[in-house]
């Protein structure tokens, strides 16, 4: 590739791209996307795109919310950086942890405040060793995420995370992480099995693991209430309820990750909501700032804070914390996020506008190529086979689901294809009806395109 001294050129000169195929960066380059307003950017070129990921699952507000850039340049100008550490605060940090505390699903009491969602949930690892240590159980410290789950990158979150490319030459998954089954009704339900009778042998295979690795080792289950990054799975009905009472029984904490279903994703203000989750630890990211600016939290039970009080009192300091935790710009942005959330109503707008969402989700169950089409809220997924009948899927070969998604992107539309040729959606929740209408209209006709140019049709 040779574009001179353009931003392209410099970029795979210079640039190591996360979650990206490297080679085929090197071939073809990036799309440069220079600006963005409402749930649209655009690139270099001036073609403007309907963003229908929110960026990365995040970007809830869209891309031109001017009271974000506001709090952000207010709180520069008065107070740009400062730390949490040694005692040190400031206003913006301890009027967000008030707000989330409050915002709970469930009781809580404090808030820890990271950079991404891969550190709010590295901090929840290192929290439930801490606790179980406090508690005199040095033992129990084993944390069981699930099969398609994702809960983030460093060492100890790629663990948690379910998905093959993330462990695959890593090193990873870490010694004391395991993998539950995977709630995916459509993929791993036996021959007529509902979704009830599915969740009681997924809830009793927990228990069986638990039993097998000792539940004097197990410390914590981790679930996002939606799985996203593994192809938006909505779990089975009364799945959540038989799990927690495996994890009541044998004394296993609950960590929600919320760090995609946060703040109104699923159509109320958490996913623990929807579907009834208690946690005793919950993180979340993404949509607190409407990503404007990074910044995540996880929060912990007064339970839990007891007993880091108890280890603060024995080595004489709580000895975790980041640089930027609690950053006073971001937590300036989040709380002006939080606000316009309120003011504006946004969790009965989705609710308002989930339905048409989830009906033209669903229209395309009906296309040749689609095996499933689910969602919950402004969250949705098309999975894609080869035969519906069977639920066969393609040959990786095919790059089916990569194809669909760049017919989508040459028809001014982002969309995400993973693993599985898995098509997700997560339109900004600013969104109207009318564009959630463009969105299917383009979408449509890139997924045409893209199967008359595999011969599919």
């Amino acid at each position: 590739m040779d574009r001179g001294n353009s931003t392209a050129s410099r970029d795979v000169a210079y640039h190591l791209h996360p979650n990206t195929n490297l080679r085929q960066h090197q071939k073809q380059g990036p799309l440069v996307i220079t600006e963005g307003h409402g749930i649209r950017i655009k690139d270099e070129n001036g073609k403007e795109y309907i963003e229908a990921m929110s960026g990365l699952w995040c970007a809830s507000l869209g891309f031109s919310e001017e009271r974000l850039v506001d709090a952000a340049t207010r709180q520069m100008r008065r107070l740009p950086f400062y730390h949490s550490f040694t005692n040190k605060s400031h206003e913006p940090v301890a009027e967000l942890a008030e707000r989330l505390v409050a915002m709970m699903p469930v009781k809580m009491s404090k808030a820890f405040f990271n950079n991404s969602g891969s550190e709010a949930n590295d901090t929840a690892v290192k929290l439930v060793w801490y606790y179980n240590n406090a508690l005199g159980r040095p033992a129990k410290k084993k944390i069981i995420g699930r099969i398609k789950g994702y809960h983030g990158v460093t060492v100890a979150t790629a663990s948690l995370t379910g998905l093959a490319p993330n462990h695959r030459d890593f090193d990873l998954p870490l010694p004391g992480f395991l993998h539950a089954e995977c709630p995916h009704h459509y993929r791993y339900a036996e021959p007529g099995e509902s979704e009830a009778d599915f969740a009681t042998r997924l809830a009793s295979n927990l228990d069986a693991l638990i039993e097998r690795e000792g539940p004097d080792t197990v410390a914590a289950f981790i679930a996002e209430p939606v799985m996203g990054a593994g192809g938006v799975i909505v779990p089975p009905e009364t799945y959540f309820g038989k799990i927690q009472a495996v994890l009541k029984k044998h004394d296993v904490l609950l960590i929600a990750d919320e760090v995609i279903c946060g703040f109104a994703r699923t159509g109320n203000m958490f996913g623990s909501e929807t579907y009834a989750m208690k946690p005793d630890i919950l993180t979340l990211a993404k949509a607190v700032s409407s990503a404007y600016l990074p910044i995540s939290a996880t929060i912990i039970s007064e339970d839990i804070y007891q007993a880091l009080l108890i280890q603060s009192d024995k080595l004489g300091v709580f000895a975790h914390g980041f640089t930027y935790s609690g950053h006073p710009t971001c937590c300036a942005v989040a709380l002006e996020a939080l606000k316009i959330y309120e003011e504006r109503d946004i969790l009965g707008h989705v609710r308002r506008l989930a339905p048409h969402f989830q009906k033209g989700l669903q229209h395309f169950a009906a296309h040749p190529l689609v095996g499933e089409a689910r969602g919950v809220g402004l969250l949705g997924a098309l999975e894609l086979v080869s035969d519906k009948a069977t639920k066969a899927p393609f040959d990786p070969a095919q790059s089916v689901s990569a194809t669909v998604a760049a017919a989508a992107q040459e028809n001014g539309l982002i969309v995400r294809a993973m693993a599985g040729d898995t098509i997700a959606f997560c339109p900004p929740l600013i969104a109207t009806e009318a564009d959630i209408d463009e969105i299917w209209q383009r979408f449509g006709r890139a997924l045409d395109d893209a199967a008359i140019r595999l011969k599919l049709l």
